[in-house]
């Protein structure tokens, strides 16, 4: 039997009742990995409701999981019922098939707020094939979403309503921490910092992995190490009121093993200097796929 997740309890006087309450029909384009833990987040905190959620997912598979959170799933834009009047169409299709999903949505664009997850795609290129009156918002997410513990940065153009706005944010906290930046040409620095950032920690503790091993101890001991080290680090930087510099300073005793660590990662700028050319690195790509 088909598990329908939608009828979880959440106290009227909770923020989430109100993004469920105000909710009118949502349109998720792609339930692959960031798309299905949208989803996810949606429905398990009950900021909506399953039969307000329409997907549009061509791969079987991936369709059949995300009816299995009792939602309406179909495999392409044609078969959404004619009458069909969206709030929000959020669109997480790889960057490079954009142009051409975008089209098959454009009965919808004079009601419906749109929101892509797609790095370097912008604002205008949905205007292009919606109008320059419909209402885009960028959404920069990054994989840690899928635990709602994800980092989400936003930019709105000028037909974005406040309220559809506030809408849009609600539904985006069920899967982590939000902010907005104003200028959109920031959003490739966005992508090459948050975006793409996840994937630099886990080699981190990849790295951190195999130093232990060199070091003497046992691959299954040494990934705990690395891993717990790295969460609590993270957590603890997370809540305290400190900064991460004077964090560094309070583990680093002057002439300990800390500071004869840190005189490798930061002599000469090392890590920084790689970190950096790194970011810029992803930033590039991400004005590179901008571009087609």
């Amino acid at each position: 039997m088909t598990e329908n997740r939608s009828a979880a309890k959440v106290p009227r006087n909770s923020r989430m009742w109100e993004v469920r309450e105000m909710s009118d029909r949502v349109i998720l384009v792609g339930c692959g990995n960031m798309g299905f833990a949208m989803l996810k987040g949606w429905i398990d905190s009950g900021a909506l409701r399953a039969d307000n959620l329409h997907v549009v997912e061509p791969a079987e598979a991936l369709r059949e999981r995300a009816v299995g959170f009792g939602v309406h799933a179909v495999a392409d834009a044609g078969a959404l019922p004619a009458d069909l009047k969206p709030r929000m169409v959020l669109v997480a299709v790889k960057p490079q098939v954009m142009a051409q999903v975008i089209p098959a949505y454009s009965r919808f664009a004079d009601a419906a707020t749109f929101v892509s997850v797609a790095a370097g795609i912008p604002v205008s290129l949905f205007e292009t094939h919606l109008g320059d009156k419909a209402a885009i918002i960028r959404c920069m997410p990054n994989t840690p979403a899928a635990i709602g513990k994800g980092m989400l940065v936003t930019y709105r153009n000028a037909n974005v309503k406040d309220a559809d706005m506030a809408f849009v944010t609600g539904l985006l906290k069920t899967s982590g921490q939000v902010t907005s930046i104003a200028d959109e040409g920031l959003m490739d620095a966005v992508t090459a910092v948050s975006g793409s950032g996840p994937a630099y920690v886990f080699h981190f503790i990849e790295c951190l992995t195999d130093a232990g091993v060199t070091a003497g101890l046992e691959r299954d001991t040494a990934a705990l190490l690395a891993m717990q080290t790295v969460y609590g680090a993270g957590a603890l930087a997370a809540q305290s009121s400190d900064s991460p510099s004077r964090l560094r300073e309070q583990v680093t005793s002057p002439n300990g093993t800390t500071a004869a660590a840190l005189s490798v990662l930061m002599g000469e700028n090392r890590l920084k200097d790689l970190v950096e050319e790194a970011v810029e690195a992803a930033k590039k790509r991400s004005i590179e796929l901008g571009k087609g």
